[in-house]
């Protein structure tokens, strides 16, 4: 058995870069006085690199935040788009949420990162306050990291949500 090393598999989305977008999501959370917020980063195949939950965060966030980031992954658009785009086709949102095994959340949140050429490398879902807000913190964590995301601006009138 001379072959006895494993060889590594392609990172699309390290360690320590899902450390930057989560800890940029939560600061930017904790700044605008957001409600407990649980962050999960994906790499692009869809696996949780890292999760994050603040002290305070109901039990099915981190459920939310992984369905909201796989969402967007697994369609290659923001979950806001999504929710945008399939807002008059229950039948088609149901159906994607079957296929995922519900790892499908079609509401703000979900947002997915990309490398300086514009490739998609992850994506980062964040549940715990309005979804807008959740949005937010995504993009900023995203940002902070020094990545682009898409979308590439929190909705507008972000503050105001769930209010």
């Amino acid at each position: 058995m001379a072959d006895h090393w494993v060889h590594r598999l392609q990172i699309s989305m390290p360690l320590a870069e899902a450390e930057k977008i989560a800890d940029g999501a939560l600061k930017a959370g904790a700044d605008a006085g957001l409600l407990p917020l649980t962050v999960a980063v994906l790499d692009v195949g869809g696996h949780v690199v890292l999760l994050k939950r603040q002290d305070g965060s109901g039990n099915l966030r981190a459920d939310i935040a992984i369905g909201k980031a796989a969402g967007a992954l697994g369609m290659g658009i923001s979950s806001r788009t999504i929710r945008d785009r399939l807002k008059d086709r229950p039948a088609f949102q149901g159906a994607i949420a079957a296929a995922s095994d519900g790892r499908f959340i079609p509401v703000p949140g979900g947002v997915l990162a990309l490398n300086d050429k514009g490739d998609v490398i992850g994506a980062v879902g964040i549940s715990g306050d309005a979804s807008d807000k959740d949005e937010y913190a995504a993009i900023t964590g995203v940002h902070r990291a020094g990545l682009k995301s898409h979308p590439e601006q929190p909705a507008p009138n972000w503050k105001e949500a769930g209010l």
